[in-house]
């Protein structure tokens, strides 16, 4: 297979990638021939899969504006994934041009093609790294010299906790950020279940045994049990379209459709 320009050298081109199959499902173009034949194969099995992706893109949108109006800020996006459209940066700063964001994510992709995109921008970064090791991130230079964890901040984690593979493993990462941060942080989650899809997620998730990033589902409890030691903000753990959404239109007759759950948190 030839490598694409945008695809670095170290880029394995036979398997298929959590971040470039996402990009595929929210219509973007960074994704190879094997990251579109799996996204196919998932959606036979759940063809609601795009859809469900560009619900969590507006719990992006609409959790970032929330915090703005909380007078957050400081972002670090957890498994940021690759870029598109309506960014945590773009929404914040234009509502507070002052705001500043860290992106991390540990494939190469996602960050080589967020470094064009916040070329010039000096109130915004991205870190090669993986989450897991929030250590890392913490002393990382990108971290220290944008943010200031003696002030609140907002550790964002949209669609990626389903990536690591236990309960302690999960809450382990959401502390290890929490714990270094100011009291008035806030926590953002959005994560996939199988409570309401049976059967067809279970064959999702099988399939996600091929990628670089297996699939974890949690249910409702343990998706709210993350948010441990903080104290959520209304109207809880509930699934996507639910969380405070902008219109009345915005709620679905069946937001379990969306087989991902939100929540925002914040520490006391």
């Amino acid at each position: 297979m030839e490598r694409p320009t945008w695809a670095p050298g170290e880029v394995d081109l036979e398997r298929p990638s959590a971040a470039r199959v996402y990009d595929y499902y929210l219509g973007g173009y960074h994704n190879l021939a094997v990251d579109r034949e799996f996204a196919e194969q998932a959606m036979l099995a759940m063809p609601e899969l795009p859809l469900i992706m560009r619900t969590n893109r507006a719990f992006l949108r609409r959790s970032v504006r929330y915090l703005v109006g909380q007078g957050i800020r400081q972002f670090l996006d957890l498994g940021s994934g690759i870029p598109t459209v309506g960014n945590v940066h773009e929404i914040a700063q234009a509502a507070a041009p002052e705001c500043r964001v860290v992106y991390v994510d540990k494939d190469p992709v996602a960050v080589a093609h967020s470094q064009v995109m916040l070329e010039g921008n000096q109130n915004a970064s991205v870190l090669l790294a993986d989450m897991r090791d929030y250590e890392s991130v913490l002393a990382s230079d990108a971290v220290v010299g944008l943010l200031n964890l003696s002030e609140p901040v907002a550790v964002l984690m949209f669609a990626v906790l389903h990536f690591v593979d236990s309960d302690e493993h999960a809450h382990q990462t959401v502390h290890g950020y929490l714990g270094a941060a100011a009291s008035g942080s806030y926590l953002v989650v959005s994560h996939g279940t199988h409570e309401s899809v049976g059967e067809r997620g279970k064959q999702v998730e099988r399939l996600y045994t091929r990628t670089d990033n297996p699939f974890y589902p949690r249910n409702q409890a343990q998706v709210g049990r993350l948010a441990e030691g903080l104290e959520l903000v209304e109207p809880g753990v509930v699934y996507l379209p639910s969380w405070r959404p902008d219109s009345p239109e915005e709620v679905e007759d069946h937001p379990e459709r969306s087989s991902t759950y939100a929540m925002v948190a914040v520490k006391p």
